[in-house]
């Protein structure tokens, strides 16, 4: 009975299109262009199936006269596989011909359910195909909907690291012409395992009507995993942090829906544990099997702090912040490192004696150079483990409006007047409240790469230019300003590279606590946590006049392809002339001897 009510439906409206269904023989296409609305109830959503051929440039226009939008769904289409988009595609434009907006191009190649929603009451679709011989199916389901109405939990956003989610009245029946997008989304660094545990909707062979479909990543074009109806119960698994589940149903057939579930799983494979450390926090990955190993579990763990827990997936995770949960702080030799440990507790057995073995997980992040050091002991009774990783400070360097330091600069090049006042900031990005930035070394330079000439502003902390100020010590913030100026005989580019330390504001022995010192009385070789800061570059507003609106790059290049050929033509110039000078000076010299070797002088002959 359903697929004769089906066949019944498309019948009836395809009688629309074939009536103004126009065959031009001068070109040998099917214009296929066919106006559909109407005011009755039926006339608000209908499903086409269109059999295409070879060398076919099709055009239909949907309206309807009043103020909704439209949604088109190809929730199945067969195209030529091996057909270009160039030569064989769908178009759909926002409006009442192919000159206006185009929302979209879908071809062959393309791995998602396209859908389109229109602005206004008027929809046109195109579809052109190329001369391979071969059938195509396309099949169109469209509706009109007030685009200020919604469905109740029809959607949404999921960024727990593990939930679930059902279908709109749920186990009751959904409801007809809904669209719904959930987007889930964990932390960095996991999967998303989703789980169906129910599902009833409409089936067909292709699921045209009803159909759930889920997209690996963070929007319905980022990679179908799979389009499903009827009572099915699939698994699905990301290959990032990001899912996207939709349901789409027509306007009968409502059936229950379905009810999911989702889990986090962490992507990287770790064997026992992992200990990474940043700027504001340690992170320790341990494995469950290692945990079994041990005849311990997840319940069992406990830091310093036991109101702190671990998240709970395929691993255990602590993300434990520098200034929290316990963790020690020790500032040593001009290096600081962070201390904090897991306490496996056995489960007791009785009030005497125990055969679980007492393990702890000893974590260390070390602070060294321009990177941090992880360390982590693993104590098993008297075994030790040692586990080692590198990372870097998170710190960077900006421009601001004012001394304020409130709004950033975010234009490059930045382009300012000769002996404007610039102010600059250094940030360090870390949990840590007691930490500050020193402005160690602060140089200018015409060339990113800070090749000669460079010149100096801040020198051991000490400034060495007369309009550079450094601001007091600002926790996570080293500051300070200058007046702008111009490199001589180079282009009108400067950049700024500092070197900052990074001291414990309670150190009042540190670098950063003696302020400007000469260099030999103080030597930087051994001192351990410092780093480089770069931005750059800042132009003279002339200089963008004269650029024009081509960029920084393009002036560069004009300058040097203008003054570089310039340059060595007016030298090449000046040999030639001067090698000339000397030729002609040359010939004169030997024509000049030459007569007078030839005019001798004789004796005049005696008269007498």
């Amino acid at each position: 009975m359903e697929a004769v009510r089906r066949l019944v439906l498309l019948a009836f409206l395809m009688v629309p299109c074939l009536a103004d269904l126009n065959l031009t023989k001068s070109e040998g296409k099917s214009s296929c262009q066919a106006s559909l609305g109407g005011s009755s109830q039926s006339d608000a959503h209908r499903a086409l199936i269109l059999n295409l051929h070879s060398n076919e440039d099709c055009t239909w226009t949907l309206q309807r006269p009043e103020n909704k939008s439209i949604r088109i769904i190809f929730s199945y289409f067969q195209l030529d596989p091996d057909g270009p988009c160039e030569s064989e595609n769908i178009k759909v434009f926002d409006g009442n011909s192919t000159k206006a907006s185009l929302l979209g191009k879908v071809c062959s190649k393309h791995d998602y359910i396209p859908v389109f929603e229109s602005s206004s009451s008027t929809l046109t679709v195109q579809i052109v195909t190329d001369s391979v011989k071969s059938q195509r199916t396309v099949f169109i389901f469209y509706y009109f909907f007030s685009s200020g109405t919604s469905i109740p939990n029809c959607g949404g956003y999921l960024d727990s690291p593990k939930g679930s989610f059902t279908s709109p009245n749920y186990p009751n029946a959904h409801p007809a012409l809904a669209y719904c997008v959930w987007h889930i989304r964990v932390e960095k660094g996991y999967k998303i395992k989703l789980n169906f545990r129910d599902i009833f909707i409409e089936a067909d062979e292709h699921c045209r009507f009803d159909f759930i479909a889920v997209y690996d990543g963070s929007s319905t074009t980022s990679g179908l995993m799979g389009q499903v109806c009827g009572y099915v119960k699939p698994t699905f698994e990301s290959s990032s942090d990001s899912l996207t589940v939709v349901l789409s149903t027509d306007y009968a057939n409502s059936y229950r829906g379905f009810s999911a579930s989702y889990t986090s799983i962490y992507a990287e494979n770790i064997n026992t544990t992992s200990l990474t450390c940043s700027s504001d926090k340690m992170r320790i990955i341990i494995n469950k099997s290692y945990l079994e190993s041990f005849t311990y579990n997840e319940n069992n763990l406990q830091l310093n702090d036991p109101t702190c827990r671990s998240k709970i997936s395929n691993v255990i995770d602590f993300s434990i912040p520098l200034d929290g949960c316990g963790t020690i702080k020790k500032v040593e030799d001009h290096s600081v490192t962070y201390t904090n440990i897991i306490t496996l507790n056995p489960s007791p057995t009785s009030e005497v004696i125990t055969r679980q073995k007492h393990l702890q997980i000893i974590l260390k992040c070390e602070m060294e150079q321009n990177s941090t050091v992880e360390m982590m002991y693993i104590t098993e009774d008297d075994i030790i483990q040692n586990e080692s990783a590198l990372g870097k400070y998170n710190t960077s360097m900006a421009l601001f409006e004012s001394s304020s330091f409130a709004k950033p600069i975010l234009e490059s090049p930045y382009y300012v007047d000769l002996n404007q006042t610039l102010f600059v900031q250094v940030s360090l990005y870390t949990s840590d409240p007691n930490l500050v930035v020193f402005l160690d070394t602060c140089r200018a330079s015409p060339t990113p790469d800070f090749t000669s000439p460079t010149y100096d502003l801040i020198k051991s902390g000490c400034n060495q230019d007369e309009t550079c100020k450094v601001y007091p010590l600002s926790k996570h913030y080293g500051r300070f300003q200058f007046n702008a100026f111009k490199f001589l005989n180079s282009l009108g580019s400067v950049y700024l590279q500092c070197k900052i330390l990074i001291c414990d504001s309670g150190d009042h022995q540190s670098r950063c606590s003696q302020g400007c010192v000469s260099r030999t009385k103080r030597d930087l070789s051994s001192y351990k946590w410092k780093t480089d800061a770069v931005i750059g570059p800042i132009r003279l507003k002339r200089d963008r006049s004269a650029s024009g609106n081509t960029g920084f790059q393009d002036q560069i290049h004009k300058e040097e392809t203008q003054s570089q050929p310039f340059s060595s033509l007016h030298l090449f110039s000046f040999m030639v002339l001067a090698l000339n000078l000397v030729i002609v000076a040359v010939i004169i010299t030997r024509h000049f001897v030459k007569q007078r070797t030839d005019y001798k002088y004789q004796k005049l002959q005696n008269m007498n």
